[in-house]
């Protein structure tokens, strides 16, 4: 029982962990109580205490407890999509300027409806740029893009 219960707390903590910026930073009460420490222990349990205790929509709707609801939301980890196992299917989206992998690419970067369609066109029109060998990294092809929207006055609101 006891092991079941810690593994809800982990999934739960898990949930938030990826809206831990909501609210702004250091929002809730394990921000509080876990202040000036670091490392994963002290983050898990701070976001579990945020979750067991739903202190962060108090704390938001009320602006105590560190929460603000002025900043804009914002994700900083890896992109919904993992390109490195779709990087064949990605390159020739990109190649014919349009298909599911592309625009799965567009939606978990968080772009509007009405900007994909530029979104499509600038990665086509530097295919080479992205793709400049047969044995370019995922990691080469995602910086080259982040490039190529930046250059981009439509995408560049899109890159953080």
């Amino acid at each position: 029982m006891k092991r079941i219960l810690i593994a809800c707390l982990l999934a739960g903590s898990s949930a938030t962990a990826f809206a831990g910026a909501a609210g702004g930073g250091g929002c809730g009460w394990g921000q509080i109580l876990f202040e000036g420490q670091s490392g994963k222990p002290s983050h898990i349990l701070a976001l579990t205490t945020n979750a067991t205790t739903g202190n962060n929509t108090f704390g938001v709707t009320t602006g105590t407890n560190g929460c603000s609801a002025n900043g804009t939301i914002s994700y900083g980890g890896k992109s919904a999509v993992d390109l490195s196992m779709l990087m064949d299917e990605f390159s020739e989206d990109v190649a014919r300027g349009d298909g599911e992998v592309i625009t799965a690419m567009a939606v978990s970067l968080g772009i509007k409806p009405e900007d994909r369609a530029e979104f499509k066109l600038a990665l086509h029109d530097n295919y080479d740029l992205l793709f400049p060998s047969e044995n370019t990294t995922t990691e080469q092809t995602m910086a080259a893009m982040w490039g190529v929207m930046q250059q981009d006055e439509t995408l560049k609101p899109y890159v953080s």
